[in-house]
């Protein structure tokens, strides 16, 4: 394993002004190359930045917490690229982007460098020098007059003129089959409208030539899909880099992607090393401050000497991703993606301290939640992706801040324990439908009905993914017979029949599908309601009763939702 202080110098000064690398660095693999690439974009792109500026904008943990929020600020002064390495040799002709070639200088059989060397290094520097800005030209040409920039103990010496480049630069094999920098000024193709389009086609989200599903499905999709991808509807750049790794991987391609927004400040990185997978792993590496009540993650970060600072509890956190598949069926279909793992990097020797909640910890999620209504917190969110709410000082932006926090954890409140949901609730009932707070509510009485309806479809949808546990058997996350799923959903469904005045279409079309399942399980069919009613134990009989029972309360909620169909296409 690369130790970041082993990369940089041989005296473990891992950011000091290194012109070079410590060694000469021969890599095939693109395992390995990452962890150089970590070490050089994390020295670079973040802690450089970090140290150099007293006023750098961390990451917030919530941040890299999907679903992700808009960027509202963008930092020009900050690092920005984008690259791609590829475990192959290119084919320059054949490649499906475009980019300025570079050419690794070739060794002869008995070791000797190609008599052409000078001609290859000055046509690489000359390349390199047209795609920086004036400004930077004399002093590239100056500094690398006789270095050959394409070879990888040199790259962290171009870091600095990469991240004056507007397009990306591309890693690749030479003929020896290690990596060197093979070309700049890459153009990652995104084919925004055809992707989404197929995609919104293969989720059944779009029908062709159907405008208007298009128009009231589009926007779903399209966040759905970057999403999936680690970003929100974000830059050009970063648009363009999730669809070109979602292009490559479908391609079979072995590939690494990284990217670097400006406004968000992360590294973001796709990974494809030719395995049979769905999606290319995702990663985000970030600067975050802990906060200072998680007690317990702190004394564990300064005890293994893990702070970039210790005086701000700023660390360097790595986040990996899980992408899940559309599932019509779910009520949480918007889910995309969760968190798989979280890791704090050594700031020397990029050794990973894993088993630590920093950006998923419950308790610190209640403690914000307390923070807002009673006024307390003090931040930014993004407000319906348009408006940045500074504070809570106001009612006003209480609400705004409320709304965009149970839309940014609404997947994980549905999925979350009934002692957690039920502290949660008190806060917000505390506050949302306090008698003193009545007259400030009539004031803003469409912010406030925004709030508490997004509350209750949380409430009602915790309730329709019990019904769809009970539709694979698990109640409580404990495997349930057939007679106690029976009688669970019909208890479920009769406790929600009172409900479906007020219920969201949405979920009463998961109410529905989810009792579809488990009137349609076979092995419930054909041993219980194909069987003759005199041939079944008194459990056969129970469950047989209890099937008759769903049927009629889905009759129930079908009506219901023909009705409100009706209502809906009723000309006004």
């Amino acid at each position: 394993m690369i130790k970041w202080q082993e990369v940089f110098s041989k005296d473990g000064l891992p950011w000091c002004n290194a012109a070079q690398l410590a060694a000469p660095i021969a890599i095939g693999d693109l395992a390995s190359l990452k962890l150089l690439l970590d070490a050089v974009h994390i020295r670079f792109c973040l802690v450089k930045p970090y140290q150099e500026s007293k006023h750098y904008p961390l990451v917030e943990g919530r941040e890299l917490l999907p679903s992700f929020d808009n960027d509202m600020f963008e930092y020009k002064d900050l690092p920005g690229f984008a690259l791609v390495a590829f475990a192959r040799q290119l084919d320059y002709f054949a490649e499906i982007f475009q980019f300025d070639k570079l050419h690794p200088v070739l060794v002869e059989g008995d070791g000797a460098c190609c008599p052409l060397e000078n001609q290859v290094i000055e046509q690489n520097l000359q390349t390199m020098a047209a795609r920086l800005p004036r400004i930077h030209q004399d002093i590239f040409r100056q500094q690398f007059r006789a270095v050959d920039t394409v070879e990888m103990e040199n790259y962290p010496a171009l870091m600095p003129y990469l991240l004056n480049m507007d397009r990306a630069h591309v890693l690749a094999w030479g003929p020896d089959n290690h990596f060197h920098l093979a070309g700049i000024f890459a153009s990652f193709p995104s084919d925004i409208d055809s992707e989404l389009k197929r995609f919104g086609i293969r989720i059944g989200k779009f029908v062709s030539g159907d405008n208007e599903m298009y128009e009231r499905n589009r926007m779903f999709v399209y966040q759905y899909l970057m999403e999936l991808y680690g970003f929100p509807i974000v830059s050009e750049r970063r648009t363009s880099s999730a669809l070109f790794a979602r292009k490559l991987h479908k391609m079979g391609e072995r590939f690494l992607l990284r990217v670097l927004g400006q406004t968000d400040r992360t590294i973001t990185t796709y990974l494809s090393t030719g395995e049979n997978t769905r999606y290319p792993t995702l990663e985000k590496i970030a600067l975050v401050a802990v906060d200072a009540d998680q007690e317990e993650a702190l004394n564990i970060i300064g005890n293994n000497d893990f702070f970039l600072d210790r005086a701000h509890r700023v660390i360097i956190l790595r986040i990996r991703y899980r992408q899940h598949g559309f599932n019509t069926g779910n009520v949480r279909q918007d889910r995309a993606l969760s968190v798989l793992s979280q890791e704090v990097l050594h700031p020397l020797t990029g050794e990973p301290l894993k088993g630590l909640n920093i950006i998923k910890d419950t308790s610190n999620m209640f403690l914000r939640l307390n923070d807002i209504v009673r006024g307390e917190y003090t931040g930014h969110i993004t407000y319906k992706r348009t408006e940045v709410v500074e504070n809570t000082d106001t009612h006003e932006k209480r609400l705004k801040f409320l709304f965009s926090w149970l839309t940014k954890h609404q997947r994980r409140m549905i999925s979350y324990s009934d002692d957690f949901f039920s502290n949660v609730s008190k806060v917000l009932s505390s506050y949302l439908y306090a008698p003193e707070n009545d007259d400030v509510f009539e004031s803003l009485h469409e912010l406030h009905q925004e709030v508490c309806t997004r509350f209750s479809y949380i409430q009602q949808a915790r309730r329709v993914r019990i019904l769809e546990d009970l539709c694979q058997r698990t109640f409580k996350g404990q495997r349930i017979t057939y007679v106690t799923m029976l009688r669970e959903a019909v208890q479920l469904l009769n406790e929600l029949k009172f409900e479906i005045v007020s219920f969201f279409p949405a979920l009463v079309d998961a109410v529905i599908n989810g009792v579809e399942k488990i009137l349609r399980d076979r092995y419930l069919q054909r041993h219980y309601i194909e069987q003759p009613e005199d041939s079944l134990t008194p459990t056969g009989q129970e469950i047989r009763k209890n099937y008759g029972r769903l049927v009629a309360l889905q009759d129930g909620f079908k009506a219901v939702r023909k009705v409100r169909a009706t209502k809906d296409t009723m000309p006004v």
